[in-house]
């Protein structure tokens, strides 16, 4: 009668095989992209509105602190109907 030893690496032989997996290779098309047209872009540089607000809120403080300031009260009736109506 012969007796072979069991070493370990007769205990699971399927764990010295080298597995390949393909993870790295999806990851990219996944990826979420934004584009922005070139309208969009040339909205954002040529805008002035900022200015444009800017000096209006300028002279609003102004006329506000001196005392000048005037509310137009139909205008504000106008603006107040307008909102309630629709």
């Amino acid at each position: 009668m012969k007796i072979t030893s069991y070493g370990i690496n007769a205990v699971n032989a399927y764990k010295n095989q080298v597995r390949n997996v393909k993870s790295d290779t999806n990851k990219a098309s996944f990826a979420d992209k934004i584009e922005i047209s070139k309208a969009a872009q040339e909205m954002q540089g040529v805008s002035t509105y900022s200015t444009e607000r800017a000096e209006r809120v300028k002279k609003l403080k102004e006329d506000i602190a001196s005392g000048e300031y005037k509310v137009d009260a139909r205008k504000v009736a106008e603006d107040m109907l307008k909102y309630y109506r629709f």
